[in-house]
């Protein structure tokens, strides 16, 4: 057995999807109290605390659940979600720190590794989403799917989808 085999990836070491689900629900009840974010989330399915729980987790190389719901469309509908949205900066920094706030109170894995994986994709992924908000179209296309943010990661430079998202082949 290679010994990469044995590292578990960053869903399986937080704990799971299951995990993450408890993550997004304690999150989205504080979001929905928050004066910068409520306005943004105010009007959001019920299932939105959940769907989002499963592209993280299938981001940090979890079970692709939120692919399954979704299928080929899974990336373009979670970039659908926020384009024209005109996300602000100030929202992006209060969201990532609810969620750390979340992680922290659930007792998500706190360990350095974790921690700097967790929050180098929370980081990435915000603000591609804020960029991707102030489109008016949503840019991906058939050739591209939810990428991998395993231990360590470094990802750019950032393109509109782009390169990152491109389908293995």
């Amino acid at each position: 057995m290679d010994n990469k085999d044995q590292i578990p990836s960053p869903c399986e070491w937080a704990g799971g999807v299951e995990k993450f689900e408890q993550l997004t629900d304690i999150f989205y009840k504080k979001v929905l109290q928050d004066p910068i974010l409520e306005p943004v989330f105010r009007h959001m399915p019920a299932e939105h605390s959940k769907h989002v729980a499963h592209f993280m987790a299938e981001v940090l190389m979890g079970p692709k659940v939120y692919t399954a719901e979704y299928g080929d469309n899974a990336l373009k509908h979670m970039v659908g979600k926020h384009i024209g949205r005109k996300l602000k900066e100030e929202q992006r920094k209060r969201w990532v720190d609810l969620l750390l706030e979340s992680a922290d109170e659930i007792g998500l894995a706190n360990d350095p590794e974790f921690r700097s994986t967790f929050i180098a994709h929370l980081e990435w992924g915000t603000r591609v989403a804020v960029l991707n908000s102030q489109l008016d179209e949503n840019p991906t296309t058939e050739n591209e799917q939810i990428p991998e943010w395993g231990w360590g990661e470094v990802k750019g430079p950032y393109e509109v989808v782009g390169s990152l998202f491109q389908k293995k082949k």
